[in-house]
C-alpha cells in the first residue's frame, strides 16, 4: 500500500537536494535497522513520505539508491584507515589487522553492501550508474593498498592492493554468516555446537589479515 505524500513536489534546486539527501538518510536507516536486501523501493518512499513515482525522479531503482551509498561508504571507510595510520611509518601485521577489522566492524551498511552489491545491485542499474560505483569502489581500493604499502615495512601499493581487496572479499562473506537471524539464530540458541558455522567477524578477519599479511612478508622477493 503506498503512503500519501506529506509534502508538495520539490521544484527549487535546494528542494531537490533536501529531496535528494532524504532518500539515501531514508534508505540508509532502513538498511541498518532490516539489511539492505529486506528494503523495497516502498520501504523507502514510505519513510520519506512520498510515492514511488517521485523516488523514480531521482534514482533509476532501489539498487541504483544503495550503490551511492556503498560508494559513499567506501570513501568514508578509506578515511577512518587513513586517520588511524596519521604519522605511522612502520606498521606493524598486527597493527594493520587491528585496524582494519575494527573499522569495517565500526561500519555496518559497509559490510552489507560488500556481499549486496556484486549479488544483486549491481545488475538492476544503468551501465553509467554501475561504472561511477565501481571507479569510486577502485579508488578507495588504491587509496588504501597505497597507505598500506607505504606503512607495513617490506610492501608496496600493489601488495597493499591486494590485502585490501582480499580483506573486503572475506568480510563480505564473514558479515552474512556472522549475523544470523530468525530460525537460523533460533537454531544456534537451541544447539550451541551448531554455532560453529556462525564465525565471529572482528576476530575472524583481524586472524586473516594477520595470517595473510605475515604470509605476504615472508615470501616477498
Amino acid at each position: 500500500m503506498e503512503c500519501t505524500p506529506t509534502f508538495l513536489r520539490a521544484r527549487r534546486p535546494e528542494h531537490k537536494q533536501q529531496r535528494y539527501d532524504a532518500i539515501r538518510a531514508a534508505a540508509r536507516e532502513l538498511a541498518l535497522e532490516r539489511g539492505v536486501r529486506s528494503v523495497s523501493l516502498g520501504d523507502i518512499a514510505t519513510a520519506v513520505g512520498v510515492h514511488k513515482s517521485a523516488i523514480l525522479r531521482y534514482f533509476e531503482t532501489r539498487e541504483e539508491i544503495y550503490l551511492s551509498l556503498g560508494a559513499d561508504a567506501w570513501s568514508e571507510w578509506s578515511r577512518a584507515v587513513h586517520a588511524e595510520f596519521e604519522g605511522v611509518v612502520d606498521a606493524s601485521p598486527r597493527l594493520l589487522a587491528d585496524v582494519l577489522s575494527r573499522t569495517l566492524a565500526e561500519r555496518p551498511l559497509l559490510c552489507d553492501l560488500l556481499t549486496q552489491a556484486p549479488l544483486n545491485l549491481e545488475r538492476h542499474v544503468s551501465k553509467s550508474a554501475v561504472r561511477s560505483f565501481k571507479v569510486t569502489v577502485l579508488d578507495g581500493v588504491e587509496e588504501l593498498g597505497a597507505l598500506v604499502g607505504r606503512v607495513v615495512p617490506g610492501f608496496g601499493p600493489e601488495r597493499g592492493f591486494e590485502v585490501i581487496a582480499a580483506v573486503a572479499c572475506l568480510a563480505a562473506s564473514i558479515w552474512q554468516v556472522s549475523r544470523p537471524s530468525g530460525v537460523l539464530a533460533d537454531l544456534y540458541a537451541e544447539e550451541p555446537e551448531l554455532a560453529r558455522a556462525c564465525p565471529e567477524f572482528v576476530p575472524t578477519i583481524h586472524r586473516f589479515t594477520l595470517v595473510y599479511v605475515t604470509g605476504l612478508l615472508a615470501t616477498a622477493e
